[in-house]
């Protein structure tokens, strides 16, 4: 029954996809009744998702944290999108709600995964090879929601997520750290540019330093300025910055850099981990950026 409510949800989504994106301006206009049933639907077609029974519950435990609702609504999302996320990790945190979303839209979701093959020494390949695996086997244990996935296998140093200009949507969720500490975020950006569609949106949260860390000390933490910059660089615009994932309990001084809070809960020895457990997940930047149309 869920499913089919969740179906029935998306296609109205579908039947009206303008409705869906929130307009976060000030000046916003009241919505007239057809487009208020149609944002309405919508939005029950994302609730249905977030909610939907193939979820694993150590997912389901984090939407606190991760807001699932509203991220998605920020970026603009809408069912029926070809979208792609960027390492989305053996979790298929956002890739549970993500898929059969698009999926029952009539879209694509595209899983961007690192090449083992391409990765840059021994200890990396073994982690990528048992990574995709993992995540190739939780995506198998629910084919009805996940059997329209797509993959594609990508070098970090020289990545290409698919044909020029053929995804509406591209999402990386606290990965762009690793890619500046390997000097990989430049190329990283520039492959994020180009997949896109003109006028397609690059949807990116980031663990959030309070200024600029120089790229040895990042310890997961980086600064909007930094972010902004490497996207302007590669010729996104910024449209809009959401608060929906700060945690202004984050100190950002912890002894193993972000890897210290939950969900990792990386303490040393001796530390109580009830006091990181308190602060929760790390402070994150939300970003919204947008491929110019012409």
């Amino acid at each position: 029954m869920r499913r089919s409510l969740l179906c029935i949800a998306l296609l109205a989504a579908v039947a009206a996809p303008a409705a869906f994106a929130h307009n976060h301006g000030g000046d916003a206009k009241p919505m007239d009744a057809a487009a208020h049933d149609a944002h309405e639907q919508a939005k029950a077609a994302l609730d249905a998702a977030i909610a939907g029974e193939w979820r694993t519950p150590a997912n389901v435990a984090r939407d606190g944290f991760r807001h699932p609702g509203p991220t998605l609504s920020f970026f603009g999302l809408q069912p029926g999108m070809t979208v792609v996320e960027v390492s989305p990790g053996s979790g298929a945190w956002w890739t549970e709600i993500l898929a059969p979303w698009i999926k029952q839209g009539g879209g694509t979701y595209v899983a961007a995964i690192t090449d083992p093959a391409k990765a840059s020494s021994d200890r990396a390949r073994e982690y990528f090879t048992a990574d995709n695996a993992k995540f190739r086997e939780h995506l198998a244990k629910s084919p009805g929601q996940f059997e329209g996935v797509k993959f594609v296998e990508v070098d970090p140093a020289t990545p290409v997520y698919g044909a020029p200009g053929s995804a509406d949507a591209l999402l990386t969720f606290r990965n762009l750290h690793g890619w500046m500490r390997n000097g990989q975020a430049e190329a990283q950006m520039k492959a994020f540019f180009d997949v896109l569609k003109p006028g397609g949106v690059l949807g990116l949260e980031q663990h959030r330093a309070n200024a600029d860390v120089p790229r040895e000390q990042i310890n997961g933490y980086v600064s909007e300025a930094q972010v902004i910059a490497l996207a302007q660089g590669a010729g996104f615009v910024l449209e809009e910055r959401s608060e929906i994932n700060a945690n202004p309990k984050d100190t950002k001084d912890h002894p193993n850099g972000v890897w210290t809070l939950p969900p990792n809960l990386n303490v040393p020895e001796g530390e109580d981990k009830a006091k990181y457990e308190a602060i929760g997940e790390s402070d994150r930047m939300t970003l919204r950026f947008r491929k110019p149309a012409a």
